[in-house]
């Protein structure tokens, strides 16, 4: 019998190692996986090159990853916000490292990697310093930037509910980086609020296909409240 449900936490994140690239869903606080990063940091990887659309938020979540010294680069659109203070004092101390993204960019990059593509050209970024050392061209009298796939080794997702073959159905906003992200990884962790018997979930209404998930665990959703987030 397949089933891809995990009984903690620390059973998902097995075998993140030093250096990996991790994918982490989420914008801002809505579908942000909190306990996986949570147990992220109690995993004790270090090194570690994190994707995500911001650099953290106050001092949980992403934001307490980053203060912990265990992540040596990120890769993400908005890395300076009213409460990204751990982040701008680490990078304004040389300690990390930044690659910024548009967000489109960002989404489409990482879609990329999904769907098994080498590389895309956009106008966005064209004649900044973000288009610095990449290649251009001319496209229909428009100048286009080059913009490469970004992989991962492990994606870090939230979904609302999921089966034992890893099916996911996300909660509004919360769906955001989740379904692309999980395309992207070697190896997808989803948290999620609700464990449903295998078919209870109409397949159209499936946003992330079993096949792109390899570990499940559920998360009770008072943990999630009483951390700050509903979504």
């Amino acid at each position: 019998m397949i089933s891809k449900i995990v009984d903690s936490v620390a059973a998902a994140l097995a075998g993140v190692d030093d250096g990996a690239t991790v994918m982490i869903g989420g914008f801002g606080g809505a579908g942000m996986p909190t306990e996986l990063v949570e147990g992220l940091i109690a995993q004790g990887a270090k090194g570690l090159t994190i994707v995500s659309n911001n650099a953290g938020n106050a001092e949980f979540g992403l934001a307490a990853l980053l203060k912990a010294g265990r992540v040596r680069k990120v890769i993400c659109s908005f890395p300076r916000q009213a409460d990204s203070y751990v982040f701008d004092a680490l990078y304004r101390e040389g300690k990390i490292e930044l690659e910024l993204v548009p967000q489109g960019n960002l989404a489409e990059r990482i879609r990329a990697a999904g769907a098994g593509i080498g590389g895309f050209f956009t106008k966005v970024g064209f004649g900044t310093e973000l288009a610095k050392g990449k290649e251009t061209r001319e496209i229909n009298g428009e100048m286009y930037v080059f913009e490469s796939p970004i992989y991962a080794d492990f994606a870090l997702i939230k979904a609302e509910q999921g089966d034992r073959w890893g099916n996911l159905v996300y909660r509004k906003a919360a769906r955001n980086f989740g379904p692309v992200m999980a395309m992207a990884a070697k190896t997808t962790v989803a948290s999620v609020h609700e464990l449903r018997e295998l078919g209870a979930i109409d397949p159209e209404h499936v946003i992330t296909p079993g096949i792109f998930v390899q570990r499940l665990v559920k998360i009770p959703r008072a943990a999630t409240i009483a951390a700050g987030f509903k979504a």
